[in-house]
């Protein structure tokens, strides 16, 4: 189990990973080692609850497929270990981000005395600015 928060775990058995070849230049062994990892996590058949599933697929993210498979590719690292940490570690983060209940905003008023701050430093800036002028006869 992976687990997400106090209350939220994914099973291992419903993310996919593969290891494909990495991207860029990498030497001898870039056409020969598969370090990079695809991690595939289908939404739909997750055992995550419905309204979790229905913000992870509403959210506006590029590797969310239109099938609602979120795909993850994972190169950074030289190892095919450290790509699977890094790739789950991500997987996390996202459902993470995108479950967290914000706040209701309460709107809030100004008072009357920074309103009364404001006009009294507006009109020392005007008196200021007045005595710059020319003197008129």
């Amino acid at each position: 189990m992976i687990e997400i928060s106090s209350t939220l775990a994914v099973a291992e058995s419903e993310i996919e990973l593969q290891a494909i070849r990495a991207q860029g230049s990498g030497g001898q062994n870039v056409n020969k080692v598969s370090s990079a990892i695809h991690l595939r996590f289908d939404i739909h058949n997750s055992s995550l609850p419905d309204p979790i599933k229905h913000k992870l697929l509403n959210c506006n993210d590029s590797r969310v497929n239109s099938d609602g498979v979120m795909i993850i590719k994972a190169q950074q690292f030289r190892t095919q270990e450290q790509n699977r940490e890094d790739a789950i570690a991500r997987l996390v983060e996202w459902i993470k981000e995108n479950t967290k209940v914000q706040k209701k905003r309460r709107p809030t008023r100004v008072s009357r005395a920074v309103k009364a701050r404001r006009k009294d430093a507006k009109q020392t800036n005007s008196q200021r600015k007045q005595q710059r002028q020319k003197v008129r006869w």
